[in-house]
């Protein structure tokens, strides 16, 4: 069984546009752009990253701004629902501001003893707040949204499955120990994690299969400490039977990337080397950051980029 994988490194979605995307997760969720950078597959493209004070692993939620793309269709295979943990009794203080922001598709529930918040991002992606007691992180003090209700950082995520078996056995391999089932979800957690150290897998035999676009999560990535855990990550899930990627170096972190039994994309990220490896931690975010070899492209790329005013 794979011991290196903590929790949650971070999530990537689909966005149809970059400002919209920005000012509902620094406006809306009181979160830190940490990082302005470009798809290193497509470099018209924007990679945003937003989080704590520091991007710190567990904490970030990401997107590829693609202008003109579809909209998803949720289904099986996919990732449903991202949580983030809120401190205690802060639902009501959520609840009034993103009726007050006309964010949509709110309601209330309790799943597995967690009181939660379920609303929609805005290309109708899923997401969850969740209260947690004694969740020790520092959530972003300057987003517009006070300690005592700032996000903390991810909870977990769930997974829209229609067969869970072969799934939940990777999980537990990775590490992940089944906790507690509740109707179609299953709960698994890992005992002295992260923080974003939950998923839940969502059973649903009759789903049809979702289509990427935008509102839809693109992979989700676990966290392991240095290259030294992901290099060994890597060996086990080969050893498996796993097609895993080489490691590909992606500025802010190392990864490796897998496609699951579900069909969900998992990516295995290092928390080394972070955010500030190219700007000072005050900035972050700030400035447009292109990969090296992008570099000498700059002037053509910032034309097809759309603007993203703070």
């Amino acid at each position: 069984m794979i011991t290196e994988i903590k929790g949650l490194h971070h999530v990537t979605s689909m966005a149809a546009h970059a400002q919209q995307n920005s000012d509902f997760f620094t406006k809306t969720l009181g979160l830190r752009r940490v990082k302005k950078t470009v798809n290193f597959d497509a470099p018209e493209v924007y990679h945003l990253y937003y989080g704590d004070e520091l991007g710190t692993p567990g904490s970030v939620m990401t997107y590829f701004p693609f202008p003109n793309i579809a909209a998803g269709r949720p289904g099986a295979g996919e990732v449903g629902d991202t949580y983030f943990a809120v401190p205690k009794g802060s639902l009501e203080f959520w609840k009034q501001r993103l009726v007050a922001q006309n964010v949509g598709g709110l309601s209330e529930s309790e799943v597995f003893g967690d009181r939660r918040l379920r609303f929609d991002g805005p290309d109708r992606d899923s997401f969850s707040l969740i209260e947690v007691d004694g969740d020790d992180r520092t959530g972003w003090q300057q987003g517009g949204v006070a300690a005592s209700e700032a996000i903390k950082g991810f909870r977990g995520a769930s997974l829209r499955l229609r067969d869970g078996g072969a799934t939940a056995e990777l999980l537990r391999f990775m590490g992940y120990e089944k906790v507690d089932a509740e109707g179609s979800h299953t709960r698994f957690a890992i005992a002295g994690g992260n923080g974003a150290d939950v998923i839940d897998i969502e059973t649903l035999p009759e789903a049809g299969p979702a289509r990427q676009g935008a509102g839809s999560v693109h992979h989700i990535a676990f966290a392991v400490e240095d290259r030294a855990a992901q290099l060994a990550v890597r060996k086990a899930l080969m050893d498996t039977g796993y097609q895993v990627t080489p490691v590909i170096d992606r500025d802010y972190f190392w990864a490796i990337y897998f496609r699951t039994p579900g069909g969900v994309l998992f990516e295995v990220a290092t928390n080394e080397p972070g955010f500030d490896r190219d700007e000072d931690v005050a900035h972050l975010g700030e400035s447009l950051k292109l990969p090296t070899r992008y570099e000498a492209h700059r002037a053509e790329i910032q034309k097809l980029l759309e603007p993203i005013t703070d």
